[in-house]
């Protein structure tokens, strides 16, 4: 007999699936009601990350993250000679330092900073998300392996540690308010980096983000939309202490791996992969994505959906988007997975790479699939426009939100579980990639090509690096600092 407990659950959960259709104060006084029976630790289960289980069942399948690059790394570009004479000590500031975009650009910066006259450490709060399972950590180990310095530090300990190692500046990735605070305190200066606007996407945000940004010395945005959307929300910041540097792909570290070797090791051998590299949070939209998805592989009977990212994050949404998906006829092509430690191999294994989001700032995931040569589909955030270069390297899809520049929780909230309006443009995008397939099956090698000159991994450092020295050294701000961009 079904308890009645799994059932209040599933019932609360389709009625969050269907609360779009009742009027909006009756939705809000029945969510209070419906949260006691979604408790995220209760009944929810958890994407599997165990990648010697191929997609598709065949005799000769393998483990996916054991595949290696086909060819060794080559080595990296030298660094641009710094004429300064003085050092700047820079700490690299981040909260949860495991795996994420925003985490990534920390670590590159840490990495290639000291190549322009830096002293970098990483300092960092924590290693797993509340409720995360297992260790966690993973970039942290990363870096620590590769030699580059890190910190884990918390309240307690962090102002001791600042007045002993003294930074010049603090490049902010993400990181923690009592950072911020205790920065202001001590008189260290504070850039901070917008990765995406997801703090300032409801209007009582606007006021806090006025007083916090009292305290912070200039901003770069991943992209120009980021940097619109900043000043926006928050018009009383000065203009020209928001620099555009955008994020670019370092063609060293995405090393191509065997092709047929992945698709092998995934059970692959003529069906269609689009593949997600993403979160399932509400701002990847995973829910509808899966959504337009069953309407392409209705059309498509070779076509497979592979998901992978962490979803602690949100794992009533995971449920939700795990339910939706087993409800579809094509579900078994439908493959909800965690997160991968060879995303390359995915990368190698995919015939396109697809995001839905609501917004990104500048998404490193689709960057580093145009790196390895995959086409994409993306919806109009953050860099989307930059990367597809008018449609060479992919298609741009609407906004689910609408216009990209007003978005805002309420309205992305209020689409989670309904009918988005760029659902048949985003089926008609997946399609088009589908028929087209010999056609970027060909022109893998140009887009690997050309992101890795167009997106240049040294104009973004250069940029970085013009801000925070300017910064540190109490310097007017470049114009343009390396590829930044300041109107």
């Amino acid at each position: 007999m079904t308890d009645p407990s799994s059932r209040a659950r599933r019932f609360a959960l389709w009625a969050q699936r269907r609360a779009h259709v009742v009027p909006a104060p009756l939705r809000r006084l029945g969510g209070r009601g419906l949260r006691r029976f979604t408790r995220a630790d209760v009944g929810t289960s958890r994407p599997s990350e165990d990648w010697s289980v191929p997609l598709v069942a065949r005799a000769a399948a393998g483990d996916l993250e054991a595949l290696r690059p086909v060819a060794a790394q080559p080595p990296l570009p030298p660094d641009a000679p710094v004429t300064r004479a003085r050092r700047v000590r820079c700490a690299i500031a981040a909260s949860v330092l495991d795996v994420g975009g925003a985490e990534e650009v920390a670590a590159f910066l840490a990495r290639r900073l000291p190549g322009h006259g830096f002293e970098t450490v990483v300092i960092y709060s924590g290693t797993r998300l509340p409720g995360q399972d297992g260790e966690g950590g993973r970039l942290a180990r990363a870096l620590a392996a590769e030699g580059v310095a890190t910190r884990l530090l918390g309240p307690e300990d962090a102002a001791e540690w600042m007045r002993s190692w003294r930074p010049d500046v603090i490049s902010a990735h993400n990181a923690e308010d009592w950072l911020l605070d205790l920065a202001a305190e001590l008189g260290v200066p504070w850039v901070e980096t917008l990765h995406d606007m997801h703090r300032l996407y409801h209007p009582h945000s606007w006021a806090p983000e006025r007083r916090r940004a009292e305290r912070i010395s200039a901003q770069v945005a991943v992209s120009d939309l980021v940097r619109r959307q900043y000043l926006t929300r928050n018009p009383t910041y000065p203009s020209d202490r928001v620099v555009t540097v955008p994020n670019g792909v370092d063609g060293s570290r995405v090393r191509l791996v065997d092709r047929g070797r992945a698709r092998a090791a995934l059970g692959l051998t003529d069906e269609f992969l689009f593949v997600s590299l993403a979160r399932y949070c509400l701002q990847k939209n995973t829910f509808g994505l899966v959504t337009a998805f069953g309407e392409v592989a209705a059309g498509h009977p070779d076509a497979h959906l592979l998901v992978a990212g962490r979803a602690n994050d949100d794992l009533l949404y995971y449920e939700q988007t795990r339910q939706l998906a087993s409800t579809l006829p094509a579900a078994d092509r439908i493959h909800l997975r965690g997160h991968c430690a060879n995303p390359l191999a995915l990368l190698a294994a995919a015939d396109a790479f697809v995001l839905d989001s609501f917004f990104e700032g500048w998404s490193l995931a689709s960057m580093e699939a145009l790196a390895a040569g995959v086409p994409v589909v993306l919806t109009d955030v953050g860099g989307a426009r930059e990367q597809l270069g008018g449609g060479r390297r992919g298609y741009l899809v609407a906004n689910p939100a609408g216009k990209a520049e007003l978005v805002d929780w309420p309205v992305i909230n209020d689409l989670r579980y309904r009918p988005q309006p760029n659902r048949a443009e985003l089926v008609a995008a997946m399609s088009s990639m589908i028929r087209d397939r010999v056609a970027w099956a060909d022109a893998r090698q140009r887009l690997r090509d050309e992101a890795i000159g167009l997106f240049n991994p040294e104009e973004s450092l250069a940029g970085h690096a013009g801000v925070l020295r300017a910064v540190a050294l109490a310097e007017p701000l470049p114009a343009r600092p390396g590829g930044a961009t300041a109107a």
